[in-house]
């Protein structure tokens, strides 16, 4: 089989496999090809209508991704792969620039208040 552009790898499906929810349907299901249609979607931001013959009927696929998310199988596959990446994490001036008004700098109507406060 030809590696597909939104496909998954043998080695991510490899490492994925073993996280999916056990089969209790029909058991003829394909999950990585699920998968796959699933990644075609979110990459590429179509309506489910327009998703590819060979990665299966639309209303199956997407009435399965429904129930997936109904049951939380998909966050279960997000934090089995969560690897939070430290780089990203560091946050300082080079980065985020805040207002001018963040750094505490008084209004012209306090400074003027606080200079009739130190004349009395």
């Amino acid at each position: 089989m030809t590696q597909q552009r939104h496909a998954l790898i043998d080695a991510q499906w490899q490492r994925m496999v073993v996280h999916l929810p056990p089969v209790l349907g029909r058991p003829g299901r394909d999950d990585r090809l699920f998968i796959d249609a699933v990644l075609w979607i979110a990459k590429t931001c179509s309506p489910w209508r327009d998703l590819p013959v060979h990665l299966g009927a639309w209303a199956q696929v997407y009435q399965r991704f429904a129930r997936w998310s109904e049951r939380g199988h998909f966050r279960a596959l997000f934090l089995a792969f969560q690897e939070p990446d430290h780089e990203q994490l560091m946050v300082d001036s080079t980065s985020c620039k805040a207002h001018q008004a963040s750094a505490g700098a008084q209004k012209k109507m306090d400074l003027k208040r606080l200079a009739s406060l130190a004349a009395d």
